[in-house]
């Protein structure tokens, strides 16, 4: 084993969806910096147009790919065009903050259809080409709230969950075929996704405080998760969840108790 190597993926390629922006534009630019051909989908083709540029801008390869995860006939006839891809990554998520007994049904919907039914659709589409390829890694993106919560997250967090078990499906289906899929739950990070509670200072802070570096996280910071899951240096790992989340579900609360 050359271990120099261990984190490359040259002639590689890798469809990143969701990387207009946030957390999926890192994705995308640590993936190409270590060698793959980067696929930049996104719905908001203005943004992966600026992600492909740079990388191309920083020596990669990349293509923009307009792709609404929302409508199955476009996320299927992705994965066909792009039937060669050795990575899946998929970043898009959304959130309606509501108590249970507030929300509609229309808002469960929009949730749920982003969050879970593209997850479904994404895991079928590339998985299968994956599974004839005898070889691929898929990377979704979960979330702490998969695990805890807090009002106002519940369908969210069930959203995430369901996530979570469709990657670990694939990963018991898809196994046979050398196909791993995996997931990854961040804390809190700076994106616009975040950018209500960034607004109520209170807010922000009390996050903040709940990890273990006492910080909210970058989206560059989520980029390394990503990389090892799509290269050799997670060969394997399949069915797994990995927490980049500052040490938020491992820490019980912020008060530090008297040690003697």
């Amino acid at each position: 084993m050359d271990y120099t190597n261990l984190f490359r993926l040259d002639g590689r390629k890798a469809v990143a969806v969701g990387s207009a922006s946030g957390i999926g534009r890192e994705s995308a630019l640590a993936l190409a910096a270590h060698g793959a051909h980067v696929v930049c989908a996104d719905r908001n083709l203005d943004g992966a147009e600026e992600t492909s540029r740079l990388i191309r801008e920083q020596g990669g390869t990349a293509e923009a790919l307009q792709l609404d995860v929302l409508d199955s006939a476009q996320v299927f006839d992705a994965a066909a065009e792009h039937n060669d891809a050795d990575t899946l990554l998929f970043t898009a998520a959304t959130n309606v903050r509501k108590p249970l007994l507030d929300y509609s049904s229309d808002e469960y919907d929009r949730v749920v259809a982003l969050n879970q039914r593209s997850s479904f659709d994404l895991i079928r589409a590339f998985g299968a080409n994956m599974v004839g390829r005898q070889g691929g890694s898929i990377i979704g993106f979960s979330s702490i709230r998969h695990v805890v919560v807090e009002p106002g997250q519940g369908v969210y967090a069930a959203s995430k969950a369901a996530t979570v078990q469709l990657l670990r499906t694939a990963a018991a289906e898809f196994g046979h075929a050398g196909v791993r899929a995996n997931a990854i739950a961040p804390g809190c990070v700076d994106t616009p996704l975040t950018d209500a509670i960034k607004a109520t200072p209170e807010w922000y802070d009390a996050y903040a405080s709940k990890s273990a570096l006492g910080r909210w996280s970058k989206p560059s910071e989520l980029a390394g998760a990503v990389v090892y899951l799509a290269s050799d240096a997670s060969t394997f790992v399949t069915g797994s969840v990995l927490y980049v989340d500052g040490g938020w579900t491992a820490v019980d609360g912020r008060f530090t108790p008297p040690m003697s």
